[in-house]
């Protein structure tokens, strides 16, 4: 079973992969990036405090431990647990991956970071704001964009960013509802 779903990670992602031209090249570097994104993030922050004031702060914590928790599991306990090597440092796809300006990641791909961590944010904050602004929803389209970029620059399998997403959503639930119900037990005293 094991073996089936690699093989067939392995064929969709040469599918995805190879799906390139060269003008999204450039485009998908940058939305690959991380400082690309801080004006996104500071307009989140922003909404934030415009609506929760001085309890924005218990929103921030909660955010920041999503990400932690979804990031350190990702990238600390998964990557080196699993040693699976991303597409660009398989010695199996290396003369067939196409890989932007010769990036390849870290040795090791499994789950995916950028998967877990955006996906942990678009869910915290669609847990937060799903009643005051619906539109908040198409962050999801966001880190579905972001998490592809990393198909199409060769250093995630498709299986990476789908666990990397469950990681995020995971997390970005699991904390978001601890912490709610902290929060009315101390609004009660």
């Amino acid at each position: 079973m094991i073996e089936w779903l690699i093989s067939l990670d392995k064929q969709l992602f040469t599918s995805l992969n190879g799906l390139h031209t060269p003008w999204l090249d450039p485009v998908m570097l940058l939305i690959s990036g991380k400082i690309e994104w801080l004006p996104l993030y500071a307009s989140l922050i922003f909404l934030l405090i415009k609506h929760y004031k001085w309890q924005s702060v218990y929103f921030l914590f909660g955010i920041a431990l999503t990400i932690l928790f979804a990031d350190q599991l990702a990238s600390g306990v998964m990557k080196p647990f699993f040693a699976r090597l991303r597409p660009s440092h398989d010695p199996e796809l290396s003369q067939i991956v196409h890989i932007l300006n010769d990036y390849r990641g870290g040795k090791y791909g499994f789950a995916s970071s950028h998967a877990a961590n955006t996906f942990a944010l678009a869910t915290y904050f669609y847990l937060i704001f799903r009643e005051r602004i619906p539109a908040i929803k198409w962050m999801f389209a966001w880190c579905t964009i972001v998490s592809y970029s990393r198909i199409y620059m060769g250093v995630h399998y498709p299986g990476d960013i789908l666990v990397g997403a469950l990681i995020g959503v995971f997390f970005a639930v699991l904390v978001y509802f601890v912490l709610e119900k902290i929060r009315e037990v101390r609004l009660r005293l």
